[in-house]
C-alpha cells in the first residue's frame, strides 16, 4: 500500500479519503447511536469513519430499532388497550404517548445503547 502526503508547514500529513459505498438513510435512532458511540466508544467510532463502516452500521441500528419499536408496541397495546379514540381523544393520547415512551427506553437499552 503507497501513501501520499501532503506538507502542511514543518509537518507531512497523509492523504486519506474515506469512501462511502452506499448512502443510508440515518433516523433518530441512528443518530443517537452516533452520539452514543462518539462520546463512549471513540476509539471504535473513528476505526468505523476510517474504514467507511460508520453509516451502515448506523443504518442497520436504525431499521432495527425501528422494527422493534412496532413489534413493542403492538405487544404493549395487547396488553393494555388504549381507551376508546371517540369517546375521549385526550385520554387516548395520553395512553398511546405512554407506551411509545415505554417502547423507545426498551429499545434505547437493548440496541442504541450498548
Amino acid at each position: 500500500m503507497e501513501l501520499t502526503y501532503h506538507r502542511k508547514g514543518d509537518y507531512l500529513f497523509p492523504n486519506l479519503e474515506v469512501k462511502e459505498t452506499e448512502p443510508a438513510v440515518i433516523g433518530k435512532y441512528g443518530m443517537l447511536r452516533r452520539t452514543y458511540l462518539k462520546e463512549n466508544h471513540s476509539n471504535w467510532y473513528q476505526s468505523m469513519v476510517m474504514t467507511g463502516k460508520l453509516n451502515r452500521h448506523l443504518a442497520q441500528i436504525e431499521e432495527a430499532a425501528t422494527e422493534r419499536m412496532e413489534v413493542l408496541m403492538k405487544q404493549l397495546l395487547k396488553k393494555f388497550p388504549a381507551p376508546d379514540k371517540e369517546a375521549d381523544q385526550l385520554a387516548w393520547a395520553a395512553h398511546m404517548n405512554s407506551l411509545t415512551a415505554m417502547a423507545e427506553e426498551t429499545v434505547l437499552t437493548e440496541l442504541v445503547y450498548v
